[in-house]
């Protein structure tokens, strides 16, 4: 359990230097996506009986708390390819599980500085919903899955153009088709099939449901949502293993 520690405490003391500039980052795009989607679109739509700024801002909390916690990709890759600080951690007598764990506290943590300040423009732009104490967990598992996923993308990508890469084509794109915005219900039957391949998909809904109580199967939501988590803990542990110090 040191091992987890000392990455943790490692990792909070970069977030600490780079606070003010993180709380920046996620306030201005959700603002952006609250004006254009929100106002700029959806101002006097609903989503069945739901008013489009009600269905939108848990999708805000989605989007933004997954860029934050997948965010930590590009803080492994510069500790990696410039301060070798990875290969410290894989010289050092730490396990790997623990390695993992640091990071994914970390993403944790760094995924729930936007939650708040998205809730907040959500009432500041009228949103009437009070969260449920399933949020909680809701976000928990929706934090730790993109925080895994990050570190296996920082782990498998040989430069700063292949991430690049992979967030054009696959984050990006999950970030618009996974419900975050519209109804995955509403879009075309070819769409909603790739929709469900994003665990985006799974763990909106139960944030969305968590947020403003839209009705969900939460059994289906989180069970798909604890799969996805498993797996990718197990082939990021294999990663891992696999690596060289």
């Amino acid at each position: 359990m040191n091992g987890i520690k000392g990455i943790f405490y490692r990792e909070m003391r970069v977030l600490k230097s780079r606070i003010y500039r993180n709380i920046l980052a996620s306030s201005v795009s959700p603002l952006l996506f609250l004006l254009a989607f929100g106002y700029g679109i959806g101002r006097n739509s609903s989503v069945g009986e739901t008013g489009y700024i009600d269905f939108l801002i848990p999708g805000l909390v989605a989007m933004t708390s997954m860029n934050q916690s997948y965010g930590i990709s590009s803080d492994i890759n510069i500790s990696r390819f410039y301060f070798k600080t990875f290969d410290e951690y894989l010289l050092a007598p730490v396990a790997r599980w623990e390695i993992i764990a640091g990071e994914v506290i970390y993403g944790i943590i760094k995924g729930l500085i936007p939650v708040m300040i998205v809730l907040t423009y959500g009432y500041i732009a009228g949103m009437k919903h009070i969260p449920s104490l399933m949020l909680v967990p809701s976000l928990l598992i929706h934090l730790i899955i993109f925080s895994i996923l990050g570190i296996m993308v920082a782990l498998k990508v040989k430069n700063h153009g292949d991430q690049f890469a992979v967030n054009a084509f696959i984050i990006t794109p999950m970030t618009f088709l996974s419900g975050t915005f519209f109804p995955v219900e509403k879009m075309p039957s070819v769409i909603k099939y790739i929709a469900h391949i994003f665990p985006l998909t799974y763990t909106t809904s139960l944030i969305r449901g968590s947020v403003i109580g839209t009705e969900i199967d939460y059994l289906l939501n989180f069970g798909v949502s604890a799969l996805i988590a498993g797996g990718f803990f197990w082939l990021c542990l294999h990663i891992v293993r696999e690596m060289e110090p």
